[in-house]
């Protein structure tokens, strides 16, 4: 599966993406990279007058490019991938630093185990110059998308 193929087949809008780019993926973990725009819809009030990224939004980072990019690959070869759909179910992160409008950040995660429908990760987060901003690990669950 194409580093293409993958971003195409997350499940996220626009507004709501954060993966620019999948710089390495294979069975053991994936590393990619996002940029904060400026005009980011949470940087309006968190914080006023001094904005931040909120903590939620850098652990989602880390779950889209690390955990849910990480899923789509390895079930590549599922017969039911359509109907297959990964959720975070659990996360522990030691964040170290902030990141501010218009950062370019680095997620890497690697593969801690994938089994019995279960993928857990250990993630990182750093800035363009290797700081480490934030840490940990990341787990999510296989589920079965409703029918529509």
């Amino acid at each position: 599966m194409l580093k293409e193929d993958i971003l195409h087949k997350l499940p996220y809008g626009k507004s709501f993406r954060f993966v620019d780019e999948l710089l390495h993926i294979d069975e053991n973990g994936v590393a990619g990279e996002y940029t904060y725009a400026a005009d980011s819809y949470f940087y309006e009030s968190h914080f006023k007058d001094y904005p931040v990224t909120p903590a939620v939004i850098l652990t989602e980072t880390m779950a889209q490019i690390g955990l849910v990019c990480l899923g789509l690959y390895l079930l590549k070869d599922a017969s039911d991938e359509a109907k297959i759909s990964l959720a975070m179910t659990s996360n522990s992160i030691d964040f170290l630093k902030p990141v501010y409008p218009g950062e370019k950040v680095i997620v890497t995660s690697e593969k801690l185990y994938f089994r019995f429908n279960k993928l857990s990760c250990k993630v990182k987060m750093e800035n363009v110059s290797g700081e480490v901003i934030c840490k940990g690990t990341i787990s999510g669950m296989l589920i079965s998308k409703p029918h529509g």
